[in-house]
């Protein structure tokens, strides 16, 4: 039954495990409670907030509003011929999903296997990792218009995907609640390994002609190896977006650091390793207070226990700040700060 909860502890609802308080909270795990919430008075005068697995959010301060929590579950499977339609509640788990279309052969998630967070968020951010991103297998969502309390469907072409970006972020947003993900996938896989160290970690297990399920273990290795787990001490992932420059921009910086880690992007841009950045210029396991960068992977800021959002906020400035400073490029934070 819905209920609408007064003064909650956000602690255990973000993955950097920081203890801002909600005025109000409410967990949704249907579409018909949604449309419940949004006809009760107090709604209509509240800020809102909606969440899914806290995992790319940073709270600088208590939330004098709303949160409202999305835990809509179910995964539904259709097989044509060698495509795959599966849609998943946008309350499921991330890799629970990943881990389910694994598990039944449905090919196309696998590269994106122990990213956090739920499948309600992957449309919005346009989630990626090891060459794959949710572009490359969406096809379609549905969303609750909190205007008009109707359910729209939003197409591939709607979305607007771009790096970590969707018109879920852009001019919409603020005005839907994703309920559900269509997702585009293969009977028959083609497989991934060009990114990264995929290619290394199957070499290392004696796999030649790995499967979905392979790419996906050798993939959460690898996060495991370099990642901390949010079970165990706060964080919510990349903390800053890998920067895309133009080649010009580049050319600049590649002649005072040749060995800078790049990529050539799908519109004739490099895009920068944002991580090896912040290493170079020393913040690589670098501790201040109870916040600091992970010993293994420096796009990564971490809790190390009882840190409050603006320290590490103001850590995240210092970051940015030095990178400035050293390569003339702005880092830009992935993760929403409130």
């Amino acid at each position: 039954m819905l209920q609408i909860q007064e003064n909650i502890s956000l602690k255990p609802y973000n993955s950097f495990r920081i203890d801002a308080k909600a005025k109000f909270f409410a967990e949704i795990f249907s579409e018909d409670e949604l449309r419940s919430l949004f006809q009760d008075e107090l709604v209509k005068t509240q800020k809102l907030l909606v969440i899914g697995g806290g995992s790319n959010v940073l709270f600088t301060h208590d939330y004098d509003g709303l949160v409202i929590k999305i835990s809509i579950k179910g995964i539904q499977s259709e097989v044509i011929d060698d495509k795959v339609m599966v849609t998943a509640g946008a309350g499921e788990v991330w890799n629970d999903f990943v881990n389910y279309c694994v598990e039944h052969r449905f090919a196309g998630v696998e590269n994106l296997s122990l990213i956090p967070g739920t499948v309600g968020a992957s449309p919005i951010q346009n989630i990626g990792a090891y060459g794959v991103e949710l572009k490359d297998v969406f096809e379609s969502c549905t969303a609750f218009e909190i205007k008009t309390g109707e359910i729209k469907t939003f197409t591939y072409h709607d979305c607007h995907f771009g790096y970590r970006e969707s018109v879920f972020k852009g001019i919409l947003k603020g005005q839907y609640i994703i309920t559900s993900v269509t997702f585009r996938l293969s009977a028959v896989p083609k497989i991934n390994t060009s990114y990264g160290a995929i290619e290394t970690e199957l070499q290392s297990r004696g796999i030649v002609q790995p499967t979905i399920a392979d790419v996906s273990a050798a993939v959460s290795h690898i996060r495991v190896s370099k990642l901390p787990d949010p079970s165990t001490i706060g964080n919510a992932g990349s903390f800053f977006k890998n920067p895309v420059i133009e080649k010009h921009e580049f050319a600049d910086i590649v002649a005072k650091h040749p060995d800078v880690v790049h990529y050539p992007t799908a519109d004739d841009k490099i895009k920068l390793a944002a991580g090896w950045l912040i290493e170079q210029c020393g913040w690589k396991g670098k501790v201040v207070g109870q916040t600091g960068t992970w010993k293994n992977q420096a796009l990564v800021l971490v809790n190390h226990g009882q840190a409050t959002g603006a320290e590490v906020y103001h850590f995240s400035e210092q970051i940015i700040d030095s990178v400035k400073s050293t390569f003339g490029v702005t880092l830009e934070r992935e993760v929403n700060i409130l």
